[in-house]
């Protein structure tokens, strides 16, 4: 059975899903094809697992109809506050002092992937193939082909790879990469206080790596615990009781008695950045494309941002009946994306190299540099909006989404 389309999104996750919803909106015949399978997603229950939405991000999902759902479930991220150890210097972000909107919202994963769910399914051009895998997938000068392993084919103009950072489909595509492995791992989990967050985000820098205490509803907050990968294990592995003390010596008490609700999370961390977005006919989005240190909690609005660029040049190049998987179109995308995810990739590397020891000359000048930047207003700023993932400057030019605009 051969089925015929225009675009093919190899990759149901939050951002290949997204990218269907925006392409489907828009009119062009899209398939996604998703390994897991979409009764699994939507009768999940919480599971410890949040994503953090930028500012910009909430544009994208808003411009698309998504966030109004979604929102009522996130929790808002009024001010960050970034420490280093014990020291009495700091760095304080006060979202009035760039508007009235907040940084951020965390949300739980499972609200996140429910309404991606709900919505595609109210999308006529957008068809989600779940669960199925792409076997193989063929690439000419006519178009692609995908043949799934249930022995469909699905045939189109162009292949987006939103398979991961281990993408299948960039290793078959040919298409190199740099990458490496952090001494590190990532522990997430969620924990109950007693006292209310007031939405304030806090990064507090420690020698093994940064421990991010981020904002939920119902007086909860995500932790991301950065440890050194050869004593992560047995952190992770404590039981209850002395899992829960050696949270608390990173956590502190200001937040007073701590409980640990739904399961634990452990992932090895490490960069990995494409040469390249495209090859014949096919593009890469999402973490196919890039996988940063999640320092500050950056991978998946990069993500998001891959598809407000990408869904714009692809809606802009059907609109004037271009062939969607070959063309200057293609090449734009690719512009407006590799040099944001690069210096993104480049600054968390450089943060968590900076502050992830506890060398006392280091030490020094970055708790002297976090001070001098808490006062000096107009470079505090422009680290805000960037926090918020909004352009620092030709706002005007950004992508359509990332502004609220529709496309």
């Amino acid at each position: 059975m051969t089925e015929r389309t225009e675009a093919v999104i190899i990759g149901g996750g939050l951002i290949g899903l997204t990218l269907g919803i925006a392409l489907g909106r828009s009119g062009i015949e899209t398939v996604v094809v998703e390994r897991e399978s979409p009764e699994r997603v939507r009768s999940a229950t919480f599971d410890g697992r949040t994503s953090a939405i930028a500012f910009g991000s909430r544009q994208v999902l808003e411009a698309l109809g998504l966030w109004e759902a979604m929102g009522r479930q996130a929790e808002p991220i009024l001010d960050i506050r970034v420490a280093d150890g014990d020291s009495l210097l700091f760095l304080h972000y006060d979202h009035r002092d760039v508007g009235t909107d907040p940084f951020g919202h965390i949300l739980e994963n499972r609200y996140l992937r429910k309404t991606l769910l709900e919505s595609a399914s109210r999308v006529p051009a957008l068809k989600l193939k779940a669960p199925a895998e792409v076997q193989h997938l063929e690439r000419d000068a006519h178009g692609v082909t995908a043949h799934l392993g249930s022995g469909e084919t699905i045939k189109g103009q162009i292949a987006i790879a939103a398979d991961g950072r281990n993408s299948p489909m960039r290793e078959a595509a040919g298409i190199r990469t740099l990458r490496w492995a952090y001494p590190q791992t990532a522990i997430v989990c969620t924990v109950r206080h007693e006292k209310p967050h007031r939405g304030v985000a806090v990064e507090h820098f420690l020698p093994a790596g940064p421990f991010a205490i981020l904002p939920m509803t119902e007086n909860r907050s995500s932790i991301v615990w950065t440890e050194q990968s050869a004593l992560a294990p047995a952190l992770f592995e404590l039981e209850p009781g002395a899992f829960l003390r050696e949270l608390k010596r990173r956590f502190g008490d200001y937040l007073g008695a701590l409980e640990v609700v739904g399961k634990r999370w452990s992932y090895p961390l490490s960069l990995v950045l494409a040469e390249r977005y495209l090859s014949d006919r096919l593009v890469l989005v999402g973490d196919a494309a890039h996988g940063i240190h999640p320092i500050a909690g950056q991978g998946l609005n990069l993500g998001f941002r891959d598809v407000a660029g990408l869904a714009e040049c692809l809606v802009d190049a059907h609109r004037l009946g271009l062939d969607l998987g070959y063309g200057v179109h293609l090449e734009r995308y690719q512009r407006l994306r590799r040099f944001d995810n690069f210096l993104m990739a480049a600054a968390t590397d450089g943060l968590n190299r900076l502050f992830s020891n506890d060398v006392a000359p280091i030490r020094l000048i970055r708790d002297t540099g976090l001070a001098a930047v808490n006062r000096f207003s107009p470079l505090k700023r422009r680290l805000m909006r960037h926090a918020m993932g909004m352009p620092t400057r030709n706002v005007e030019k950004g992508p359509r989404l990332i502004r609220g605009l529709p496309l």
